[in-house]
């Protein structure tokens, strides 16, 4: 069974630090890290949390003197989720000067910014999932490999599902590759695909495709696309009192699904995700760290912004700079490096973290996304 290992949910720090390498020469000059991600349009609520939870990182290391002894500075880059926009974005900040990046999110941007920065020696942290970017920089996040089979196990162990119908954005990298892997998953498991569906994005109402989708009667009605459409068929789906189980696709994991879909639409819909912030053991310290900061809770991809940031800054201090290559061979060999997401061990040859924090997800009462107990019981990851 392809099992989430449930130990990846502690955040237990280390504490241990190994001595810098000789530090390269000093400048005034604050260190620049850019924060890559959709900071305005649909998907704005994503990148507003990645660019609070670098900053928090930020005010955290210039408490301590800055990195190697430098003020860190973070420079906002907003893609608005679209590759065009982020080409331009990241090119201009190349430009002004750069020693670092987190980001971006979004697989499409990331397929056309990610290979700039590396151009211009600039190692990213990328939060992006398709396995098209893998290999270029690192990431935190999990990948489309480790994505789509936990959320095959979900649908065949935890939903029992023998029949599904996958709505998937057409557009996006992330979301056409993700509906693929698991619609192959599926049928490898003798699940029957009643409907493979494409959308585009943007639209007002998904109530025609869902209506059409659920006309074969499918155990599970599973949306591969972001929240602004994830939200939009689970209000569908729950108007139309659509007897097939919903499940919502990883691209709409964000606390914005839930605002999206209305608190009972997202009640009635699990999400495969992460875990929320607040999720990972002996998180308070970094949520309450936050609330002191920004007067209020945690976006769903801050900490994976933050534990990016303070990851880049282990290794330009092991190093002792920002050489790429250095870089490069120093965060390949990481294995159990810890922050708010957990452990991370990283492989080499692809700069992905192994294993992958992907979950099941379900909206609590209070209009919350958290691990989901019933999942992480069918699936064994409650006793990992």
């Amino acid at each position: 069974m392809r099992t989430f290992l449930a130990s990846l949910i502690a955040a237990v720090s280390l504490g241990v630090m190994a001595t810098p390498a000789a530090v390269t020469a000093q400048t005034s000059d604050p260190v620049r890290i850019g924060l890559e991600g959709p900071l305005t349009g649909d998907q704005k609520s994503i990148g507003i949390g990645m660019l609070d939870g670098a900053k928090l990182a930020a005010s955290e290391m210039n408490a301590r003197g800055g990195l190697l002894g430098r003020k860190v500075e973070i420079v906002p880059i907003d893609d608005a989720a679209d590759p065009a926009t982020g080409e331009t974005a990241a090119n201009a900040a190349i430009a002004e000067g750069l020693d670092g990046v987190v980001g971006p999110y979004n697989s499409g941007v990331g397929a056309k910014t990610l290979p700039l920065y590396l151009a211009a020696g600039i190692v990213p942290i990328r939060l992006s999932s398709a396995d098209a970017t893998a290999g270029l920089g690192f990431t935190l996040q999990p990948m489309t490999s480790q994505i789509a089979p936990v959320a095959a196990d979900a649908l065949t162990t935890w939903a029992q599902a023998k029949s599904v119908a996958i709505i998937y954005d057409q557009t996006a990298l992330y979301t056409q590759s993700v509906s693929s892997q698991l619609k192959t998953l599926l049928e490898q498991d003798q699940v029957t695909i009643t409907a493979y569906e494409p959308i585009d994005p943007g639209a007002k109402s998904y109530d025609d495709v869902v209506r059409k989708v659920a006309a074969g009667n499918p155990d599970v009605i599973y949306a591969a696309t972001y929240y602004p459409e994830g939200g939009l068929i689970a209000k569908a789906m729950l108007r139309q009192k659509v007897s097939s189980k919903c499940v919502a696709d990883y691209g709409s994991y964000d606390n914005a699904f839930v605002t999206t879909a209305g608190k009972a639409a997202a009640k009635n819909c699990p999400v495969v995700g992460v875990p929320a912030p607040n999720d990972f053991v002996d998180s308070s310290t970094y949520v309450a760290k936050y609330r002191k900061q920004f007067n209020r809770a945690p976006g769903t991809w801050s900490p994976y912004a933050y534990d990016s940031l303070n990851f880049f800054a282990y290794g330009v201090r092991r190093t002792g700079g920002f050489d790429a290559a250095a870089l490069t061979k120093e965060l390949g060999t990481v294995n159990g490096w810890s922050g708010w997401t957990g452990y991370v061990t990283i492989e080499a040859s692809t700069g992905n973290r192994q294993p992958a924090t992907v979950v099941v997800t379900i909206t609590n009462a209070k209009g919350q996304l958290h691990v989901d107990p019933s999942w992480a019981k069918a699936v064994g990851a409650d006793s990992q």
